[in-house]
């Protein structure tokens, strides 16, 4: 078992020592300080409730800790431990109140709060940090995912008749090769799938399965490779395609064209050789260019196609190509999707007729997007203490930094008379009790999970609380 003491920074292991002696409660919260949108979309925090917070401090744990601290340089504040260990059956003295998992915030309101529970080890609060503020890697990844789904959305809304059943399948994930490790991948993966349907990241399933009851959470189709491809050698390139369409005569299936020469291969094999057999296929099959100018590529693909395969024109005025679609999987990112569908407009194609599927930018972040703690500025930070019978409320104020400004009290999040959001001080009220038209629950308190959202409700709480609209430029 992972050492739970053991997972925090370094200086917190001394921070006991540091706060008043008298201090016998403490009051934390998380929030985004600014950021890309204005907006997150608030997930992932149950994942590490069950993983690690519901994990009883152990002496074993303890002990551990204290030999590698003392090692380490550092004061091991071994009596409060051995204390939770002895008065507390090990288990943490926390009362965690959250968001609905799901739900879109926007910035500089509290998402998440943090209090602690037994008046000889308030400081549990401050040692919590380092493991919860992890939040900001699914909130990031589903805030992402979450505005790529809005750009898509005002598109399809433009251009098709079938928005919301093409939505669910708009933005696949081809991302887990890019992350850093298993868990990434299965915590970023489940974020993306907060929004879409889509996924080729397996380990997301898992995740969504062990963690928020999601039997399957999204789904694949077959799809090639260039090893599978060019394992054929360009001489047989046509029955490498050929091999896809018998072995998988039904339903979607996927097909890379640029092993060789794209053009050639949307044109002539695609487009004459394989013509009849694709036609009378049962099934759809989608075409991936994976290199060069993605505009370019998709435009000239939809071109052939349409005068090879046909094409309807919906109520929108909008064509739709018969048999075939378009996967763009390469540099993907939130310009590039504006770009790709507003290009289908302009000429005149319905927004149905490509797919898109995200890797390294989804889940890790890359030259062209960021997926990092700074992204949406995200921080938690001590608003509130207790000395003796006195609260305090606590925050910091750095003249050189007016954005890291915090915020003083026990917090609380509601929806004012005007239906926007507001973060308000509670610190009148006893350390259990809450504004009355608070919009957040309590999830967890002293180790146990008090409550837990599916899949199928965090999917639901998107819209539950903050609707933000399409930042950008729109020319009709």
């Amino acid at each position: 078992m992972k050492n739970l003491i053991l997972s925090t920074d370094s200086y917190k292991i001394t921070h006991p020592f540091q706060y008043p002696e008298n201090m016998t409660y403490m009051h934390d919260y998380i929030e985004s300080r600014g950021g890309l949108y204005g907006y997150v979309k608030f997930f992932g925090l149950q994942y590490y409730l069950m993983e690690y917070l519901t994990k009883k401090i152990t002496n074993e744990m303890i002990d551990e800790a204290k030999e590698i601290c003392e090692l380490h340089g550092l004061p091991f504040f071994e009596e409060g431990w051995r204390y939770i260990v002895e008065k507390l059956d090990g288990k943490l003295p926390l009362r965690i109140r959250t968001v609905p998992e799901g739900s879109v915030v926007k910035n500089h309101n509290v998402l998440v709060t943090v209090e602690s529970t037994d008046k000889n080890v308030p400081w549990i609060v401050g040692w919590v940090e380092t493991l919860l503020l992890k939040v900001w890697y699914p909130i990031t990844v589903a805030t992402f995912s979450y505005k790529a789904k809005q750009i898509i959305k005002y598109f399809l809304e433009e251009t098709s008749d079938n928005v919301e059943p093409e939505l669910k399948f708009k933005l696949h994930d081809f991302g887990y090769r890019g992350v850093s490790s298993e868990e990434s991948a299965g915590i970023g993966g489940m974020a993306h799938l907060t929004n879409f349907y889509g996924t080729d990241t397996l380990n997301a399933l898992v995740f969504a399965r062990k963690y928020y009851n999601e039997k399957i959470a999204a789904y694949s189709v077959p799809a090639s490779e260039h090893s599978t491809m060019t394992s054929w050698t360009q001489k047989y390139e046509k029955e490498a395609y050929e091999n896809m369409l018998d072995k998988f005569p039904k339903g979607i299936v996927s097909i890379v064209l640029d092993s060789y020469n794209f053009f050639n291969a949307v044109e002539n094999i695609i487009g004459k050789d394989l013509r009849k057999k694709i036609s009378e296929r049962d099934g759809m099959v989608t075409i991936r260019p994976d290199s060069g100018d993605a505009i370019t590529n998709i435009l000239f693909a939809l071109e052939s196609l349409e005068k090879n395969f046909g094409y309807t024109v919906n109520s929108k005025g909008y064509k739709v190509i018969n048999k075939v679609r378009v996967l763009q999987g390469d540099g993907i990112n939130e310009d590039t999707i504006w770009d790709i569908y507003k290009s289908l407009k302009d000429n005149k194609y319905s927004a149905e007729n490509v797919t898109l599927g995200c890797g390294g930018s989804l889940l890790q972040g890359n030259e062209s997007s960021s997926i990092n703690r700074d992204t949406h500025k995200f921080a938690m930070k001590c608003s509130c203490i207790k000395i003796g019978n006195e609260v305090r409320d606590v925050y910091k104020n750095p003249v050189t930094d007016k954005g890291k400004v915090s915020k003083k009290g026990r917090l609380d999040l509601i929806k004012n008379e005007n239906g926007e959001f507001e973060t308000v001080n509670i610190s009148d009220l006893p350390e259990n009790q809450y504004h009355e038209d608070s919009v957040m629950e309590c999830v967890f308190e002293n180790g146990k999970i008090l409550k837990t959202y599916t899949f199928e409700e965090v999917r639901g709480n998107e819209g539950l609380l903050y609707k933000p609209a399409l930042i950008r430029e729109v020319s009709k």
